[in-house]
This record gives structure tokens, C-alpha cells and sequence, in this order.
């Protein structure tokens, strides 16, 4: 009886979507919610514009960022499938749901095209089709880095780094704030920045190089020297672009002393810094886990943050002539 019941349930099991032992935590895993935050850059233009005071701005802002973080886990559960068995000889990696079976990969295809649909659902339905032009590319470039840009050394940083572009962007036209070129440079080569502090993080996590072909190809050609170069140059290019964007009069102007930003710079420089310190350690995985894991270096951006949003609204917080006695402009 029990010998004719064991291929029934043995194929049950093989018709199940999920492997056993998963649990609603694989899927909450599948979709990396901790990873969210990167999207939040979706609001620097809308905070640079002023808009975030306005509750219909700040809404549509909202909403762009929802639809950036249903498209990036679209875009985790379908680079899970792809990098499956990379992962799985991964030192964190192989935790992952699928990388370690708790989740087949047809299902987590399925997630993310569901996830990827219910985006641009959003994005069309709430916001308008500028908004959802820029998120299809960003989910575009970003299946693409999945399939093959990510094997391309240094173009696979360019491109993580065009992803941050292409979500502010996405941020300043939910709103219909002219974003201004200094800005998007900014971000770009920040992003560049802390995408080589990303590949600079791996190959310290990694002991046996020869394990880095089974993980990510161009950690192969990526070097220690190499890439504490790529991050130096880069994190000099991104000093100097926050300079510009603070000192730039031409173009779109500012509705805020955005000069005033300069005062800010042993913040912004000590960041990058320790930022850079930080990934050579070879005990995180990379920039989200810095962020969110170091203590000195998330109050750092969380003091300045409030310095940017004091500067913005000086006027409203310390009258018409805002921060400008203070700091010696009468």
C-alpha cells in the first residue's frame, strides 16, 4: 500500500511550485526589500525642486518609488534564476531562495514578470508615460546587465550606475521638476563610486580566487590595485561634481541657495571617505549593507541629509534672508 502511494506523492512533490522548506521569508528574500533604499534617490530631484511639501508631489514621488522597487525585485528574482548556481557556491550568496532550492526558478520567473507588469501598471496608471518610458529602460539595461553586460569589465559598473541616473530621472518627472545636468552627474559618478567600492568588497570576500569565476567573471580581471585606482579616481570625479552642482548659476536655477550646499563638503568628503576605508575589510557584501551596518557612516548621510533640508527650506526655517547672515552673505 505504501510502495503504491510513493510514486503519487513523489510526483505531487515534483508538480509543487516550491520546494519544501520554503517558507514566507524565501519569498520576502526573493524580492531583497533591504535593498529598497537604493531607490530613494527617486526623490532628489523632487527634493531639490521643492516639491516634497506638496502633498500631490509628494504622493507622485511616492509612487515612482513604489514602482522602482516592484521593478528592482523584478529584476532580483530573474538575476537569482540566471545566477542560481553562481550563487550557490557564493559565501552569502547561497542563501538566497533559489541558489539554494527553497524556491524553483519557473516560480521566481513568474514573480518577476508579475512584479514587472504590476510597475508599469502603476507607473502608467498614476503618474504618466514619460515615467514609464525611463522605468522600461531601466528594467531593460538591467535584465540586460543580468544576461551578459555584467561580464563586461567596467561596463558592468557604468551600467549599475546608469540605473541610479534613469531613477532620478524618473523621480524629477513624476513631478515636473527639470533636473539639473550637474545633479545627474553627480549621482552618476557617485554611483560609480560606490559600485567599484562594490566589486572592491567582493574580492575581499573572496579567498580562493579561483571560486571568482564561479561567482562574478570579471572579479578575474578586476585587481585590488586596479580597482582601489577605479574607486580613488572616481571618488575624486564625484567631489568635484558636488563643487559644481553647489557652484553652477547656469541653467535651470535652483528655488533655493543651492551654493549653500558647499558648506557641507567635510560631510560629503568624509563619507566618501570612510565609505572607501570600508570596503577593503572583506566583511561586507557590499554598499547597501555599509550603509544600513556602519554606524559613523549612516549618521554621516543622515546629518547631512538634514543639513541639505535646512538649507532648502532656510527661508521658511530662518526667515527671508535664511542662512545668508549667518554665513556672512548680509
Amino acid at each position: 500500500m505504501d510502495s503504491d502511494k510513493a510514486p503519487v506523492l513523489e510526483s505531487a512533490q515534483s508538480m509543487s511550485p516550491v520546494r519544501a522548506g520554503a517558507t514566507p521569508r524565501d519569498f520576502i528574500g526573493l524580492l531583497r526589500p533591504t535593498q529598497w533604499v537604493k531607490n530613494v534617490v527617486v526623490f532628489a530631484g523632487p527634493a531639490a525642486g521643492l516639491k516634497l511639501s506638496s502633498a500631490v508631489a509628494f504622493a507622485d514621488a511616492v509612487v515612482a518609488f513604489i514602482a522602482f522597487c516592484l521593478a528592482a525585485s523584478a529584476t532580483y528574482a530573474i538575476n537569482d534564476v540566471l545566477d542560481r548556481k553562481a550563487d550557490a557556491r557564493h559565501p552569502t550568496k547561497r542563501d538566497r531562495p533559489v541558489a539554494r532550492g527553497a524556491i524553483r526558478p519557473s516560480v521566481a520567473l513568474g514573480i518577476g514578470c508579475l512584479l514587472a507588469a504590476s510597475a508599469a501598471t502603476a507607473s502608467t496608471l498614476l503618474l504618466n508615460a514619460q515615467v514609464t518610458a525611463v522605468l522600461a529602460t531601466y528594467f531593460v539595461i538591467t535584465v540586460a546587465y543580468s544576461v551578459t553586460l555584467k561580464r563586461r569589465v567596467i561596463l558592468d559598473v557604468i551600467i549599475v550606475a546608469l540605473g541610479f541616473v534613469l531613477r532620478a530621472w524618473a523621480g524629477s518627472l513624476a513631478v515636473g521638476v527639470v533636473t539639473s545636468e550637474w545633479l545627474v552627474a553627480c549621482v552618476f559618478t557617485l554611483c560609480l563610486f560606490m559600485g567599484f567600492g562594490k566589486r572592491r568588497c567582493e574580492l575581499a570576500m573572496i579567498v580562493d580566487k579561483n571560486e571568482a569565476r564561479h561567482h562574478r567573471r570579471t572579479l578575474l580581471r578586476y585587481t585590488p590595485d586596479l580597482l582601489n585606482h577605479l574607486i580613488t579616481v572616481s571618488a575624486g570625479i564625484a567631489v568635484i561634481t558636488f563643487l559644481l552642482y553647489t557652484m553652477d548659476t547656469s541653467g535651470h536655477p535652483a528655488p533655493f541657495p543651492k551654493e549653500h550646499l558647499f558648506y557641507t563638503l567635510p560631510l560629503v568628503v568624509y563619507g566618501i571617505f570612510r565609505f572607501a576605508m570600508l570596503t577593503e575589510l572583506g566583511v561586507f557584501a557590499g554598499p547597501t549593507e555599509i550603509v544600513l551596518r556602519d554606524r559613523p557612516l549612516l549618521m554621516a548621510i543622515l546629518l547631512w541629509a538634514v543639513c541639505a533640508l535646512a538649507i532648502a527650506y532656510e527661508s521658511t526655517l530662518f526667515g527671508p534672508r535664511g542662512l545668508g547672515v549667518l554665513l556672512g552673505g548680509g
